[in-house]
Formats: C-alpha cells, structure tokens, sequence
C-alpha cells in the first residue's frame, strides 16, 4: 500500500458475509473467481441485494476541498482515477462532436481533439485524438485568455490563427471558460478540421500558397458565442468575405455549432465533478497530473543521461531541420538553431507546432498509462530562432508546416533521444473538390523500428491519428471511386527490427475535379538507425484514361478529368539494426 508498505490484512471468503456485515480495510475479499483488495480507510458492506457497496470513510474526517484535494495529490491510486475521469470527459465531449457534426471529415474521418484546461490555460487531459492538435491547443487557449480577460458563463471564441495558437487555417478551435460558483476555474475546447475553409483550391490545403491568406479564411479570435447566444450572421459574414472565401459555408457553421456543443458538454461534466469532489480539489487534482507528468518525463530525460545529442534532417527541398538536445539532471533544453529560415512557401510551422510536437516526443519516452498534458513539456525548455521555418513572420503561409513539417521534427526529436527510426515522415495529404465542396484525407504508411520492435505498417504515425472515411461513404458523398487499397509489401526498411510498410490508395474521378497534394519523402527516404536501411521513398503518380502514367512531385495541383485516376504510394518506415543474415 502507498506510504504504508506491508499491512496485516484479514482475508474472508465472499461467502462468509451475511448481509449488512460491513468488513474495515485493509482485507481481501475473496471468491473462487475474483479478489478485492479493500485499502485502508475503505469499508465493506453486504447489502440484502447481494450486491458489495464500497465506501471511502477518509472522507469523514475532512471536507471535500481539503481532505479531497490532499487525497488526490498524495494517492497515485486516486491521481490514476482522476486522470481518467477528465480524459472521459474529453471522450465524451468527442462523442457529441462527431454525433452532432456534418461534415464528412469530423463524423467519419475523426479528425478532431477534444481536451480539458485548467484556469491557466495549462492541458490537463485529452481524449485520444490528435497529436498535433492536442499539443498545440494550450497555446490558443493561452491567446484567447489574454484577447479577452473579461469572459463570461456562456462564451465561445473561435479562432483559427497561427498567431494565436493555431496550427493551420482548416484547424478551427472553439475555446469556451468553466465558470463555477461566478469563478472562472478552468477551459474546455475543441479543434477540428474543417474539409473547406476558402483558399486558392478546393479543400483548403494548396499546394503553392505562400501567405496565409491563400490558404482560406483567417479568422482571429472571434467571439462565437457571447452569453449563450450564437453569433451565426458574424460568423457568416467572416466565411463569405475574404479574399478567398469558404466554398461551403454552411458546413463550417453546422460544424462550429457542433463544437459549441461539445464544449457545453465538457462544461456541465466539469461542474458536476467539481461538486463531487470541490471546486479547489480539482483545481489542486489538475496541477498533481501536470506535477506527476513532469516528473515522469524528468525520469525518463535522466535515464537518457547527461550530456548533448544532436540531430539533423531536411525536408524534401532540402531545408534543413536540426535540434541539438542538451540533458543536465532531469532537465532539457531543445535548441533548434540551425535549422533553416522560413519558406516562401507553405512548409513554414507555427511555434505551437513545435510545441506540440516537442510534447508528443517526451510523451513517447514514459511508457506508462498517463494523459498527454502540459507537464510533460515543463522538464524542458524550448528554443526556436525568430524568423525560422519553425518560427515565421506573421502572414507566412503555414499549410504544410502543420501536416509535413510536424513530422519531419518528431523524426528528428526522436532521433535525437535515440528511440527510434524514422517514421514515413509525411501525412499524404489529398484533397479534392470544385467550387462546390472540397474534401481532405490524410493517408498511412509505415512506422519506424525500434530496439525492441519492428514497426507496424500502414498506419497514421507520430502527428496524425485519424481514420481513412469508408469507400462507402466516400464514393456515395463525393465523386470518386477507390479502386485501390491496399499494403505496399517491402517497402519498410530491412534491419535487425524491420520497418513498417506503407500502403497503396487509388481513386478514379467520375467527375472533373481538382487534386492538390502536399506529401514529403517524395526524395529524401526515412533514415534506419543503428545500421538499419531506409524505407521506400513514397510516389504520387497521375493514370490517364488510355492508361499511361504521370509521376507527380510531392506537392502539386492537378485539374483531372473524369475517368482519370490518382494513386499514392506512401513511404515505409526505417529499420533498426544490421538485418540478420
């Protein structure tokens, strides 16, 4: 037991009991299929149903905000059931998303994050989601708090800002306050990928933008919801009124309203923990999870031992990316001088984006069951050169650093730690669409080896954890037809630890349309290491009517025409080790 080490404990057979015996902690109740280990300060009770009521008589002799509050700090136990009540509430407030959304890209696609903050804007839990939105949520929290320090019960802002936290313009967050008792105690939010928010070409992820406001509709923190009421003709009017205004408008507002109403969840689910276990316990439980992941992840930095590791990889252009990671004590430093100035192009990624991929990274060392939260990142200290790919100017187009760059860094985060290979190193991003609708898909591959495991094939790696929308649905809401899917066999790097394979998509339009792709490792393969070999280099090729073939680079803009088709070919992950003979 914690703080207690070995206990006497009597144990009794289930069927002992009589009913309305209660039996004091600690003591194993046992049956010929199950034990219960009753803790000290805990009682059991037989009640006439049959059914073994539990009760915590700790809570006695204190009152909810002190007793609870010190119980949930000192108790590992306790601290495991609260980390899993708020990740349920993120679950749940997912759940309500994607029942109450439109849009193909959130109901089928999945790809949305939901989360919990404290007062401070500090991640507290998230559901399962993904990577690089989670990450990167506290950072538009943080801005929404400081644009407007005057919230009230009721409110919603919406933004999709790189400045202000975002990722890029498709990612829509919706941040809502969790007043309780007229005190503003902590923030829920919501972050999801609207299939079509403007921008030079249908599915707002152009291949050539080279400012911001190429790619869609740049909507600044903007006050959504103000006292329960929804601003949908504000709303409106930002979607329709930009330069290249949203092709579905629509859309975006069903989606956004199904946002609000996964934050409302959040909302009531926190309030009805708080009076559960008091409002200060909570708050007080919120910053032990942070504490506890900071020192896990302050564990594993020192099992890495002390000293500096430096790592280097570029992109497909040739812009170089290259971490140096300094280890004293339990404590980091990541310095990303060296990498190379912002692009002209869209492979430039918003400072959040670093952040969330940092955090993903040291979240990977700990191989225990705990939430993804912002403790994680207080061991280390992050720098970025102004001015970087990895820090542009305000306006610079961001479409690509979110989905490739994003991936290229945690390759080389993890690199560095040396814990594994590299990963397919990209999300294989495919959209399509015309002035009507635009639709977005991202595409598996193979993971990268590790010591201990070879890695798995034709899944979403790293930044990315969405699902591929079923041929059903997709060929019934949109004008394709797949006539591929399937595993691309040996193109995982060979070693003593084999890297995963990727997979083979090919679509045939029925329907004119225009094909945008933004996908790296089209020329630079995933690295093995320890003397692993590399994984295949990925192919986007373009079939025509009479059957010929197109190489397509990685990144282009393709107007195809019906019976037409598009197949992608994603890369394979590195291998570790030499490959036994």
């Amino acid at each position: 037991f914690p703080k207690l080490g070995r206990v006497h404990a009597r144990v009794r057979p289930c069927e002992s009991l009589r009913a309305g015996e209660r039996v004091e902690g600690p003591a194993l109740i046992v049956d010929d299929a199950t034990t219960l280990v009753l803790d000290p300060g805990f009682r059991a009770e037989l009640r006439g149903d049959g059914t073994l009521a539990i009760e915590d008589t700790r809570a006695a002799h204190a009152t909810a905000d002190e007793g609870g509050a010190a119980r949930e700090a000192d108790d590992p136990v306790a601290l495991e059931i609260a980390g899993s009540r708020f990740m349920s509430i993120a679950e749940q407030m997912g759940a309500v998303l994607r029942n109450t959304a439109v849009s193909v890209n959130i109901k089928e696609r999945l790809d949305y994050s939901c989360a919990v903050f404290d007062a401070a804007g500090g991640l507290v839990a998230n559901a399962p989601h993904i990577p690089v939105h989670l990450g990167a949520m506290s950072a538009t929290v943080r801005a929404v708090l400081a644009r407007f320090p005057a919230l009230q019960d009721g409110d919603a802002i919406a933004t999709n800002d790189p400045s202000e936290g975002g990722s890029h313009l498709p990612d829509v967050t919706v941040v809502s306050p969790v007043f309780v008792n007229g005190v503003l105690r902590f923030f829920v939010a919501s972050r999801g990928h609207q299939a079509e928010i403007g921008g030079k070409a249908p599915g707002s992820m152009p291949a050539d933008s080279q400012t911001l406001e190429e790619e869609g509709v740049v909507i600044h923190a903007f006050p959504l919801v103000r006292a329960g009421r929804f601003d949908e003709a504000g709303l409106r009017a930002l979607l329709t009124g930009a330069r290249f205004p949203s092709r579905a408008p629509d859309d975006n507002v069903a989606d956004l309203e199904a946002m609000v109403a996964a934050n409302r969840a959040g909302e009531r689910l926190l309030r009805e923990y708080a009076a559960e276990q008091g409002e200060t316990a909570l708050a007080e439980c919120m910053s032990a999870l942070q504490a506890a992941a900071s020192r896990k992840v302050s564990r594993e930095l020192a099992r890495l031992g002390d000293g500096e590791r430096e790592f280097s990889d570029a992109l497909d252009d040739g812009t170089p990316i290259r971490v140096r990671l300094r280890i004293a004590h339990g404590r980091g430093e990541l310095d990303f001088s060296g990498t190379g100035p912002a692009q002209r192009g869209n492979t430039n990624a918003p400072r959040a984006v670093v952040e969330a991929a940092a955090i993903y990274a040291l979240r990977c060392l700990v191989a225990e069951r705990i939430p993804l939260n912002g403790g994680c990142l207080a061991p280390v200290a992050i720098h970025v050169p102004p001015g970087s790919l990895l820090d542009p100017p305000p306006g610079s187009a961001v479409v690509s650093g979110n989905v490739e760059t994003s991936q290229r860094l945690v390759d080389v985060l993890l690199g560095a730690m040396g814990v594994a290979a590299a990963s397919q190193g990209t999300m294989n991003n495919l959209t399509f669409g015309d002035e009507r609708f635009g639709y977005y898909e991202t595409l598996g591959g193979g993971a990268g080896a590790t010591p201990g495991a070879p890695g798995a094939s034709a899944v979403h790696t790293h930044m990315t954890n969405t699902r591929i929308t079923d041929p059903e649905v997709l060929e019934s809401r949109t004008p394709v037809i797949v006539r591929e899917f399937s595993v691309r066999r040996g193109s995982g790097g060979a070693g003593a630890q084999r890297g995963g394979d990727g997979l083979v998509r090919e679509l045939e339009l029925t329907a004119p349309l225009v094909v945008s792709l933004l996908s790296e490792r089209r020329v630079r393969a995933p690295w093995g290491a320890a003397g692993g070999e590399p994984g295949k280099r990925g192919e986007n090729w373009r079939i025509r009517r009479d059957g010929g073939r197109e190489a397509v680079p990685g990144r282009a803009t393709l107007a195809l025409a019906a019976g037409e088709r598009i197949r992608i070919e994603t890369p394979g992950g590195g291998g570790w080790g030499p490959a036994r003979n």
